[in-house]
């Protein structure tokens, strides 16, 4: 048997040899039919063709594959027969031009068209249609248009031509319902969603961009989410995955699926600096290495250590010098090996900017803090990406190090990808304080030069006020922020006081920061006011009739040290001010000092204690009414602010001081997170006193206290605000509120 089988095997081994060989014939002649646009030439060329060569089957297919991979033919038949090889093919149209019918935006257009295959000028290729379909549809999903539709129309034209419309319905934006945060996320729903950018779509958020689904805003959440979580001490935080479903009825419901993991402390930390270096230039890094010992682990203290290694590495006039973090888990605590060594020795060449089709390569190279020139500086090069990440014009923002013209020689390249830079923002709210309004319009990227240009309008029962502002956060590339205003504003007290004023000004300042966390804010202020007095003020308000005009000259002096600038748990602020006159009719000299610290206890409790105090003293004259002082409501709960202080007759007037101090206490985990309400108690003190232009007018110089309770509330009609207070002390002409909320936000 298995003499039979191996007999039949060689059999069939030589019969399949032979028919190859039969079916195999050397090419003497090409003949090729059905090409107008593409030369035989060409064709031969792609498809490898020679005479006097053998061809079979194999070749033939072979063949067949390289020129329908030109893309330049929808048909191609080979055959080969008597040494003739016929060559018969049917070409692709030519792509005359592409519509997009339904989309409006240039960019968008422009996007669409590097995104999809088919191009202008290119041979239409039918197979690939559904693939460019599918990739416009994922383009607008990113955008929020999770129902577009899209269908093509060919339209053919002579010399075998055809245009391609595109017809897009885009459908409405896909709205974010809800937003849920799933797993073991250990940190309550609200303080989540103020951390990531996404918001659930509101009836009074009908401005907002930001809720839509956006698959890129997405990705941005779950980056801050991570970043929030590691500066918690949470190093193991995992954000699994981004589910977006939809509900028939409900809408979109995103989710975000978090692992929060073990929270860490610093265990131990050390630098590990190479012997080329000198160590003792940074033996003083051992103080703030103590200092963080002990307390919870943050990527946020980490970067004020390597900050401060940069410091000392450009004070000590090191070149070439990088380092990295090296962290490993030992326990419940992380071990930080911080590595300091010298890095490659080359020479920035040249910087190129790519990607940025609006803003000015001035702005780019402006925030550079490596520059052509430069000996290469890891360190400066990431802080300079950090720079153009912080400007919020770019979504992205990437550097590649490439050869130079050298070996020595290196060129840096700056690739950014512009985002939308405008925004639309209103606000309303209404209380028992009254109701109020508010609009904004700003422009982070004006001109494409980096200026921001803004303009509000804020009207409430007695106040009418705009403005119009523009700022260069990096003005003559100094990173020194220049800004100017233009304001106008008007109010009407006749129903309280007995006058109605208006004024129109404009300041000119700057802010800069002048050493480590220390900020300077000088400014110029002009400004004419009109006062009008009725026949129902007093008399002392009536002396202060007429038209005014100064000049000021301001300034400030800032001390920020807390950890975040928004809901800070640790750190303190300081901050002295004061406005000096230069050129007034009725000249006054304000002098402010606020000062808030932060601390939190534990994850359910979170202590702030914050100081506020202003004097205001005319200098030829008495101050006038409209800059005397009240206290802000935020700072006396418990009381109408604006009816506290020395009263002249029926009126409040205000002082010439005043003074606040606050202890307050947040309880985020006080309530069960289906309440969706952080709830904090404070103890609030205060006083205004002092009256200039009469000395029959008590000056009410008497602590004012108030002890309570306060709540946020987020319902289904806006964010709610409400506090509840009772006075401990009081003067007897102050008017106590016990109860106040607000209802109103900004979107």
């Amino acid at each position: 048997m298995y003499k039979i089988i191996k007999s039949v095997l060689v059999v069939l081994f030589f019969s399949a040899l032979f028919n190859l060989k039969l079916y195999a014939e050397v090419v003497k002649k090409i003949e090729i039919q059905g090409n107008e646009r593409i030369s035989s030439e060409t064709i031969i060329l792609f498809g490898d063709i020679s005479t006097d060569k053998d061809y079979n089957s194999s070749d033939i297919n072979n063949l067949i594959k390289k020129l329908y991979e030109t893309s330049f033919f929808s048909n191609i038949s080979v055959s080969l027969k008597n040494g003739k090889l016929n060559i018969v093919v049917e070409e692709n149209p030519i792509i005359n031009i592409i519509e997009f019918k339904g989309e409006k935006a240039d960019k968008f257009k422009e996007a669409i068209t590097e995104l999809i295959s088919l191009r202008e000028k290119t041979s239409f290729v039918k197979s690939s249609v559904k693939g460019d379909i599918n990739l416009i549809k994922e383009f607008y999903r990113q955008l929020g248009h999770y129902f577009v539709k899209i269908e093509l129309d060919i339209e053919k034209l002579n010399k075998n031509r055809v245009n391609l419309v595109y017809n897009i319905d885009k459908g409405d934006k896909a709205k974010i319902a809800k937003i849920f945060f799933l797993g073991e996320k250990k940190i309550r729903d609200n303080r989540l969603r103020s951390v990531i950018t996404s918001q659930e779509a509101k009836f009074w958020k009908f401005i907002s961009r930001n809720v839509y689904l956006n698959q890129s805003r997405i990705e941005l959440d779950k980056r801050l989410l991570k970043n929030y979580y590691k500066n918690k001490g949470y190093y193991e935080i995992d954000i699994t995955s981004s589910n977006v479903e939809y509900t028939e009825g409900e809408g979109f419901i995103l989710s975000y699926i978090i692992n929060a993991g073990k929270r860490y402390k610093f265990k131990k930390i050390k630098a590990d600096v190479a012997e080329e270096l000198d160590g003792n230039a940074f033996a003083a890094l051992e103080k703030d290495f103590n200092k963080i010992i002990g307390e919870y682990y943050s990527t946020r203290k980490l970067t004020e250590i390597l900050e401060k290694i940069d410091r000392l590495t450009a004070s000590k006039e090191l070149q070439f010098v990088n380092h990295r973090l090296v962290e490993t888990l030992d326990g419940d605590g992380v071990d930080v090996r911080i590595e300091i060594y010298e890095g490659e020795k080359f020479t920035v060449e040249r910087i190129n900017i790519l990607g940025n089709n609006v803003t000015n390569d001035s702005v780019i190279r402006g925030e550079m803090i490596i520059d052509e020139g430069d000996p290469y500086s890891a360190i400066l090069l990431n802080k300079s990406v950090n720079k153009l990440k912080a400007r919020n014009i770019f979504s992205k923002v990437e550097s590649n190090i490439v050869e130079g013209s050298k070996q020595n020689l290196k060129v840096l390249e700056i690739q950014v990808e512009e985002k939308a830079t405008g925004e639309l923002m209103a606000g309303a709210g209404v209380g028992t304080d009254g109701t109020s309004f508010m609009a904004a319009v700003s422009e982070n990227n004006w001109l494409g030069r980096g200026i921001k240009l803004q303009s509000t309008l804020n009207v409430s029962e007695e106040k009418l006020s705009g403005s119009i502002s523009v700022a260069n956060p990096n003005y003559n590339y100094s990173n020194n922020l220049v800004y100017g205003s233009f304001n106008v504003a008007a109010s009407d007290m006749t129903q309280t006081s007995g006058y109605e004023s208006s004024s129109t000004g404009i300041s000119l300042g700057t802010e800069f920061e002048q050493y480590a966390n220390l900020y300077l804010s000088p400014s110029f202020s002009i400004m004419h006011e009109k006062i009008e007095a009725e026949d129902t003020a007093s008399a002392q308000i009536k002396k202060m009739d007429g038209t005014f005009s100064n000049i000021d000259f301001g300034y400030g002096i800032t001390v920020d040290k807390r950890n975040q600038a928004f809901q800070p748990t640790s750190g303190y602020r300081s901050k002295f001010l004061q406005t000096l006159p230069i050129l007034q009719d009725s000249s006054s000299i304000l002098n402010g000092y606020e000062f808030s610290s932060y601390h939190a206890f534990s994850d359910d409790l979170t202590g702030a204690l914050k100081f506020y105090a202003r004097t205001i003293h005319g200098v030829d004259e008495d101050v006038r009414i409209t800059n005397r002082l009240f206290l802000p409501r935020k700072k006396l709960r418990g009381f109408n602010t604006s009816r506290v202080g020395p009263k002249d007759g029926s009126d409040w007037v205000g002082g010439n001081y005043t003074s606040a101090l606050s202890f307050e206490a947040l309880l985020p985990n006080l309530l069960p997170e289906s309440t969706r309400t952080d709830v904090s108690v404070f103890v609030d003190s205060g006083n205004v006193w002092s009256v200039d232009y009469s000395d029959s007018i008590e000056d009410t110089n008497k602590i004012r206290s108030s002890v309570g309770i306060s709540a946020n509330m987020f319902t289904t009609i806006g964010p709610l605000t409400f506090t509840i207070a009772q006075d401990i002390s009081k003067a007897s002409t102050d008017e106590t509120e016990s109860f106040n909320f607000r209802l109103g936000t900004s979107f």
